[in-house]
């Protein structure tokens, strides 16, 4: 009898511990196409700013979203009125390194680049750690923040 309750216990235990692994990784895969996406939806913003496509742009960025730069704070309207008009041209950005956290419906993406610009009519190239922050909205990712910070070494 207690050789009979021993191993209904331990089949009990194991099965657990297979379902809980299972929920687990569900998840954890989940998480990983969710930062592959999000690095991918990164990709073609970076492209959308260097063709200034500011329709897209527009769908992208949260309402809400705010910008950092060197030198000035944005609004989302701000920002898009700076891609259209020329005030900042983001040509180029070679990525180098990206990494994706997600945190709930929020994701932060850090992307390490090289831009190259024109600002004020002047070209510019900048080695930056750019921080992306992202919400997710049903289906879809908008992003509601971005700051540059100049790196000090190239």
């Amino acid at each position: 009898m207690k050789k009979a309750i021993y191993l209904s216990l331990l089949l009990f235990a194991t099965l657990t511990i297979k379902v809980t692994a299972q929920e687990i990784q569900a998840p954890m895969a989940s998480a990983g196409n969710a930062q592959q996406e999000l690095i991918e939806l990164s990709k073609k913003k970076w492209a959308w700013m260097a063709d200034r496509k500011t329709d897209s742009l527009n769908i992208l960025f949260h309402e809400k979203a705010v910008f950092v730069h060197m030198g000035a704070n944005m609004t989302k309207e701000q920002e898009l009125n700076t891609i259209k008009s020329g005030g900042i041209h983001y040509k180029k950005a070679d990525i180098h390194e990206v990494s994706v956290n997600i945190i709930g419906n929020m994701a932060i993406l850090l992307n390490r680049i090289t831009l190259l610009a024109v600002v004020g009519g002047n070209e510019v190239t900048n080695p930056f750690t750019v921080t992306e922050v992202y919400q997710k909205q049903g289906d879809s990712w908008h992003l509601a923040a971005m700051s540059f910070t100049r790196l000090l070494t190239r």
